[in-house]
């Protein structure tokens, strides 16, 4: 490879870094409300069957007015609409899922790829299936939330909240979009989505992994994709950039590399499902170029299971 390629990096100061930051905070904060949009219409692709626990108990939604009982706490009465009847009423809300769900979009640089072959950028079908996910599991009676970000949450308008967190982090002059959720414990009847192109170390994906799932809960990874991430078409001499740091890499008679690129993507791929089945986690591969509604779908599947592995030759 080394008579085929040249590497160099160039040096790029921490005001840089800051500023090349703070200008993703702004495309983000430009994007997010088109994303919502079409996370809704996605959502509701694969409505059917999906129903709201309307049960009695500790929740965010509004059930029903019931009538005070004697013996209950007076801060549950709704004095509001006991002053127009000549009853005393409690406001009773809906009944919370026992398991919370904790859902991952990964928001760094890599994620702005976009091929000619794709529909949409990694990082936009990241969002809308994470918002999706999200709205589709809100109105099923679930809490959801963002690891590190937001605490479980029930509320309707659960895609709007969730875009003002991950503006209002992304505008903060010292933010760097991390690749990983945080790798802190998750409470053992909990869930966890994480979507990301998984192009991090496999070492850190495994901690990431081990400690989310230290506790007995299960979560569910999808690997998002870029059809050209998969098939290599570079041909002549090519210039690649990371956009993760300041490297570049030039090579001559790029189409040499095409058979050791994917062999190598297939080791990276069978190493990230061997850390997922290892921990009770399903794993799943989503390419661009196709609709989000399957990725949407699968994803529904495996959170009704609750646990499980997908086979390896599975994709969403």
């Amino acid at each position: 490879m080394a008579a085929n390629a040249e590497t160099w990096l160039l040096a790029e100061d921490d005001a840089k870094v800051g500023a090349r930051h703070q200008r993703g905070g702004l495309d983000l904060a430009r994007r997010l409300p088109s994303l919502i949009v079409a996370a809704k219409d996605v959502a509701a692709t694969v409505m059917y069957g999906v129903h709201g626990r309307r049960r009695a108990g500790v929740g965010e939604t509004f059930w029903q007015f019931r009538p005070f009982v004697m013996g209950e706490s007076t801060t549950r009465i709704d004095w509001r609409r006991s002053a127009r009847d000549d009853r005393v009423y409690v406001r009773e809300r809906e009944w919370e899922a026992a398991h919370t769900v904790w859902i991952w979009a990964d928001r760094s640089p890599s994620m702005a790829f976009q091929s000619d072959l794709a529909a949409t950028p990694k990082i936009d079908r990241a969002l809308t299936l994470g918002l999706a996910c999200a709205d589709l599991l809100v109105r099923g009676g679930e809490r959801v939330g963002i690891p590190g970000l937001t605490r479980p949450m029930a509320a309707r308008n659960i895609a709007e909240r969730f875009s003002e967190a991950m503006i209002q982090e992304a505008m903060r002059p010292d933010h760097a979009p991390a690749e990983l959720p945080p790798a802190d414990a998750l409470a053992s009847r909990t869930q966890a989505i994480v979507i990301s192109d998984m192009l991090s170390d496999p070492e850190d994906i495994g901690r990431t992994i081990h400690g989310m799932s230290a506790n007995g809960a299960v979560g569910h990874v999808v690997m998002i994709t870029d059809p050209v991430e998969e098939t290599f078409p570079f041909t002549g001499h090519t210039e690649f950039l990371d956009v993760d740091s300041n490297a570049r890499l030039r090579v001559g008679e790029a189409e040499s590399f095409r058979k050791e690129y994917i062999a190598r993507l297939a080791q990276h791929r069978d190493a990230i499902r061997t850390l997922c089945t290892s921990r009770g986690w399903s794993f799943a591969i989503h390419r661009t170029d196709r609709p989000a509604s399957e990725a949407l779908l699968n994803l529904r599947m495996r959170l009704e299971a609750g646990h499980g592995v997908l086979s390896q030759g599975s994709a969403a």
